[in-house]
């Protein structure tokens, strides 16, 4: 399932427009490309609706958030609803920042994103009114059980497909449970890789359904992590992860894929 759906994207170049912040804009067009996808990052209030319109998928993004993006993200989620065209929203930052996590539980009552992505910290903090952590770093001390619970919870009551990105991805519609084991320690090192890894679901969104594209991200985003690992540091692996992304084939997804579908209670 996973290398059709990278293959349909290869074919078909749909276009992915994404409102995201300019800390990784760059990286996330780039992942998008290396996928076969079209980017296009237009964030302007006036041209939200018009760009929506003409993509196949979407990705909205909270990191380094601004008001004039607020309200762009608003637009593109209102329109891509009315549309059906489906949408990610990555809640970056929800989990220190109360102004975002009260700004992504309103955009998310106001049009439901077909994929609610956030660390694990992140997707804690949209169900637990009481929790925050420090950063935008997943808090270290949650264990994948009790994310388990939390996502689950987040899909059945939105009627969503969540992806809580960790040392273990989850994924779940709220009925199935898939944990994904695939990644690289060193993802850590540089920034923006929790963008990248929600602009490659939205290139996937154009192609399969919600939680197929989720699952095919983390596998295809950890494994890529994995091939790109290096002894020379940071800046030699953030270059052989591009590089991954646009040269891992068929056979690599398939050998190194490592997922786990749960019983969900």
């Amino acid at each position: 399932m996973i290398n059709k759906i990278r293959g349909s994207v290869k074919e078909l170049h749909p276009l992915v427009h994404c409102i995201t912040n300019p800390i990784s804009i760059n990286q996330c067009a780039n992942v998008i490309l290396a996928a076969g996808a079209r980017p296009i990052m237009a964030e302007h209030p006036e041209e939200a609706a018009v760009v929506t319109r003409t993509a196949a998928a979407v990705m909205l993004n909270l990191g380094n958030i601004t008001d004039v993006r607020k309200q762009s993200m608003l637009i593109s989620a209102q329109t891509a609803k009315e549309l059906g065209i489906p949408f990610i929203l990555d809640v970056c930052g929800a989990a220190c920042l109360p102004t975002r996590r009260d700004y992504a539980l309103s955009l998310i009552g106001k049009a439901v994103p077909s994929v609610v992505k956030g660390n694990y910290s992140e997707i804690n903090a949209l169900c637990h009114e009481h929790y925050s952590s420090s950063g935008v770093d997943a808090d270290i001390t949650l264990g994948t059980p009790e994310l388990d619970i939390a996502a689950v919870r987040l899909a059945r009551g939105y009627g969503t497909v969540v992806l809580a990105s960790g040392k273990t991805d989850i994924v779940t519609d709220g009925k199935r449970l898939v944990h994904i084991y695939n990644g690289s320690p060193q993802l850590a090192s540089i920034t923006g890789t929790g963008c990248m890894q929600g602009a490659l679901c939205a290139a996937y969104l154009s192609s399969a359904p919600a939680a197929e594209a989720a699952v095919a991200a983390c596998t295809v985003f950890g494994i890529c992590g994995s091939l790109a690992e290096t002894e020379k540091g940071s800046g030699t692996f953030a270059v052989n992860l591009m590089d991954a992304l646009s040269t891992a084939t068929d056979s690599d997804i398939s050998k190194y894929a490592d997922t786990e579908e749960i019983d969900v209670e």
